[in-house]
């Protein structure tokens, strides 16, 4: 039987994807829902120490991974993946990707190799001849690409049928329908003196679920509202949103 999805990465630190091993993803991995390989380009490199990098023509500070054994890397590991593989390079130029892109990414049972980048960033013919997307986490630069590599592969195998203990878990995260999660409590029902929302002890699943998703949208409200301009409210969820404001004192739009 297949995986359902092929992830491989192209990186100088391999070692790092062993914390892949635990968690959801870990549990993935071992129940066959996903298969994540490694490819260190220094096993392609022809020259002393299996060097990687050079100086960058036209001066400046820092080093650029080379083509030849970036290319050689890709091709190896394109040769062991799917026909469908898309080659992504991590980058903060790239698109910054949402949980709509990695929804797709998972229902379309891709198969997806990252390239990793270090030091100054990579020969831009890699990015022309051998990559088919740009991916960003973010306006923001890391010192390598394994972390964002990481990041990525646990938000698409946490979508993964199966991975997660109970199927809705996923389906209720932030992002999921373009607002952010709801408060959650669990036991005590009291800690000093907060109790929690009388509504979820009531056992009335319609009141829970509606105060549920008017705290889904009031927090979509206070903490990024530049979210609620992306997605098209129904009648319920512009009453639930007038409600919520006006408890909390204000029913100016932000």
């Amino acid at each position: 039987m297949a995986v359902a999805i092929h992830l491989g990465v192209i990186t100088l630190l391999p070692e790092m994807f062993k914390s892949l091993q635990y968690g959801v993803t870990g549990r993935a991995i071992e129940q066959g829902l996903a298969q994540v390989d490694c490819w260190n380009p220094r096993e392609w490199s022809d020259r002393p120490y299996r060097q990687i990098d050079d100086k960058p023509y036209g001066g400046g500070p820092g080093m650029v991974m080379r083509y030849e054994p970036l290319h050689k890397a890709i091709v190896h590991a394109r040769s062991h993946m799917p026909d469908n593989c898309k080659t992504v390079y991590l980058s903060p130029q790239g698109k910054q990707i949402t949980q709509h892109d990695l929804n797709h990414v998972a229902k379309q049972s891709q198969s997806l190799l990252f390239i990793a980048g270090r030091y100054e960033g990579i020969d831009e013919r890699i990015i022309t001849h051998d990559v088919d997307e740009e991916w960003s986490m973010g306006d923001f630069v890391l010192s390598g690409g394994e972390f964002a590599a990481m990041v990525f592969i646990d938000a698409i195998v946490r979508l993964l049928p199966g991975s997660l203990g109970h199927p809705a878990s996923a389906m209720q995260d932030s992002f999921m329908n373009g607002l952010l999660d709801y408060p959650h409590y669990t036991r005590p029902a009291v800690i000093d003196d907060k109790p929690v929302p009388d509504v979820l002890l009531s056992g009335s699943h319609r009141e829970i679920e509606r105060w549920q998703r008017k705290q889904s949208l009031g927090r979509t409200w206070l903490k990024r509202p530049d979210l609620l301009t992306t997605i098209e409210l129904s009648d319920v969820d512009k009453q639930l949103l007038i409600e919520f404001k006006r408890e909390h004192g204000d029913l100016n739009e932000r």
